[in-house]
């Protein structure tokens, strides 16, 4: 059995009870952080909670060659370990698919998201939201300006009334995580009036949610990462109520359908 287990947003406390028995029961743990980590623990602290050995695995030994993953499949229970929920990624799916080619049985056991926890938090309803985007750093897609994936799905979605989550550029190589601050600059040259919420540390004890204009969220500090943006679409009365009770947006900025 090769069972996928997602460790939530935050850290070692934020995996499921399920997801933690299947850690403890395991004959052995395998883990990748290059698609994301957490921030609230590290490797040793996983290890310590859940009292167990994790091999962490690269981009190269999930992709290339997994095969001592696959082994530890075939030969007994082997958990792979992932932060988020762990079929977000195509990474994860191929993976399973491999295993599931070879015979082995695969189980999955999901987690909180950062697009759960971003309605969650916001009172954005979840069946709202159209397609997300990622919002890269200026030196990382190669042009001038903010790519077209993210106006495109900002414009596509705001036509049909539906939110935009925007993921905010993360190179774990180099412990880089891209602001809020930094991403509504980026977007306020586009769009400086649009009303935008700001989630940071979802998962984490102290979570922030706050709603502004994109040419005012760029001159704040919302402090540690993760963060992300969200841009409203048409609001419902309770989704305007929410906003304004929940991340102190501007009244003058919440239109309601």
């Amino acid at each position: 059995m090769l069972t996928f287990v997602g460790l939530g947003l935050y850290d070692e406390r934020s995996i499921t009870v399920e997801g933690r028995d299947a850690l403890r029961d395991a004959d052995s743990v395998f883990a990748e952080f290059y698609t994301s980590k957490l921030l609230g623990a590290n490797v040793a602290d996983l290890e310590a909670h859940h009292d167990t050995e994790i091999q962490v695995r690269d981009r190269a030994g999930v992709e290339q060659d997994p095969e001592t993953i696959l082994r530890a499949g075939e030969e007994g229970d082997a958990v792979f370990l992932t932060a988020g929920d762990t079929m977000i990624s195509t990474t994860h799916v191929d993976l399973r698919l491999r295993a599931e080619q070879r015979g082995i049985d695969t189980r999955v056991v999901h987690a909180p998201t950062a697009e759960s926890a971003a309605s969650g938090l916001t009172g954005l309803q979840n069946y709202r939201f159209g397609k997300a985007t990622t919002l890269p750093f200026d030196y990382a897609h190669g042009a001038d300006g903010i790519p077209a994936s993210v106006t495109d799905a900002i414009e596509e979605n705001r036509e049909r009334g539906l939110h935009t989550l925007v993921y905010l550029d993360i190179k774990l190589r180099n412990d880089e995580y891209m602001t809020a601050d930094h991403a509504a600059d980026l977007l306020a040259d586009e769009y400086p009036d649009l009303l935008a919420v700001v989630v940071a540390r979802a998962g984490s004890p102290d979570p922030l949610v706050t709603a502004d204009r994109l040419s005012e969220l760029a001159d704040r500090d919302f402090g540690d990462p993760l963060h992300l943006l969200v841009v409203p679409g048409d609001l419902h009365h309770v989704e305007a109520d929410a906003l304004a009770e929940l991340a102190d947006a501007p009244d003058e900025l919440l239109d309601v359908e």
